[in-house]
């Protein structure tokens, strides 16, 4: 029922965060709020969907809980509990959970598959297809990312401070990966709308932290390419190829929006700068040549470095981007084959290009990137 998943997604993280702050039990919540949605199902197809969706299903999950709590009443704390389900919730319970979730005592496996399971209510049995394992497998690894979280006594609270300033890095990064998750090649698109979901969360409870903007308009760019980035075979497409009339130019208008409103602080909003470049009727390769500048300043990686040398070759020309690329050090080896290839074709060496293309094919997993890598190797089909 479309009013049950609209309802879940404006308010699961709410209920399960508020349960989880009262009563500590990460289980507990989690089927709470999740009875809270049979209960839906169940009702609002007889009954009609009640004013304030949202409402209905915190106060039955909630009932819920109460019910659980009082029946194991045994002790004075938990009759607290009880009673402090109905107290007012404050207003930062979604925050706890994210930067509970993300705590860097998880291993960066635990805090992706625990943030899809408890922040976005992801069920089980997908986060283990993402992560090429059984539910049951997946079961136990959130089960042991809890029981660490109880054991080691990590405090459910937003940090503050050089502490936040530490913290916030590493959950920015979860986000991002779960973005990547679902917008690679072969990954799951729905992974990537809630990434966006969740960024979108973070950024209306902290305004006042520049790159939780920069990665919230980030993802909104790269996303909204999504509909042109495959064929009708469903093959990947280059971006310079892409029909951009099929972007989400919506998406876009409102990244760049948010850009304009952003100070430049750190990698995410420099980053989606550079994706801004590729947003007009044509790429601004000498504009995205400046902003990798900036970005190999603030993190000089291979990756990074590599990803310049394509912006200056297109900006300044082949020659320009294979002198760069020489310099390049510790990047992935399918990945430098590619760029040299490409910058060789533009540079009109068809055959180098055509034999960079096939090496570079097989030094990446068989998938859509191979099958476009060998398609670049192939000659031009004859008029």
């Amino acid at each position: 029922m479309q009013e049950v998943a609209e309802a879940a997604r404006d308010s699961y993280t709410r209920i399960v965060a508020t349960l989880i702050r009262v009563t500590g039990d990460w289980t507990l919540a989690e089927d709470c709020a999740q009875d809270a949605l049979t209960a839906a199902l169940e009702r609002w197809p007889r009954d009609g969907v009640p004013a304030n969706p949202g409402g209905w299903l915190t106060t039955v999950a909630r009932n819920r809980a109460v019910d659980v709590l009082r029946r194991a009443a045994v002790e004075e704390s938990k009759l607290r509990e009880v009673a402090m389900l109905w107290e007012p919730a404050p207003p930062d319970d979604r925050l706890r959970l994210i930067f509970t979730c993300c705590h860097p005592a998880l291993s960066l496996e635990a805090r992706v598959a625990l943030t899809l399971r408890t922040v976005a209510g992801v069920p089980t049995a997908g986060i283990a297809r993402a992560f090429l394992v059984s539910e049951a497998t997946m079961t136990r690894r959130l089960t042991r990312a809890k029981s660490k979280i109880a054991a080691a006594r990590i405090p459910y609270r937003v940090p503050a401070g050089e502490a936040l300033a530490e913290r916030l890095p590493g959950v920015l990064a979860v986000l991002y990966l779960l973005f990547t998750r679902g917008y690679d090649a072969d990954g799951e698109p729905a992974f990537a709308d809630e990434a966006i979901r969740l960024a979108r969360l973070l950024a209306a409870l902290m305004p006042a932290e520049p790159e939780v903007s920069g990665l919230l308009a980030l993802c909104l760019l790269q996303h909204s390419r999504r509909a042109a980035r495959r064929d009708e075979a469903g093959e990947l497409v280059p971006l310079e190829r892409q029909d951009r009339a099929r972007w989400d130019h919506a998406a876009i208008e409102e990244a760049v929006e948010i850009l304009a409103r952003t100070p430049v602080e750190g990698a995410y909003a420099i980053q989606a700068h550079i994706a801004a470049c590729h947003a007009g009727e044509r790429t601004d390769w000498v504009r995205a040549a400046r902003w990798y500048d900036e970005l190999a300043r603030v993190q000089p990686t291979p990756v990074v470095e590599l990803n310049r040398a394509v912006a200056h070759g297109y900006a300044y020309g082949p020659e320009v981007g294979l002198g760069m690329l020489a310099k390049v050090e510790g990047a992935p080896e399918g990945y430098v084959l590619a760029v040299e290839g490409d910058l060789r074709a533009r540079a009109g060496e068809e055959g180098r290009a055509a034999e960079l293309f096939m090496r570079a094919a097989a030094a990446v997993p068989d998938g859509p990137e191979r099958r476009a890598l060998l398609k670049r190797a192939q000659p031009p089909a004859s008029p």
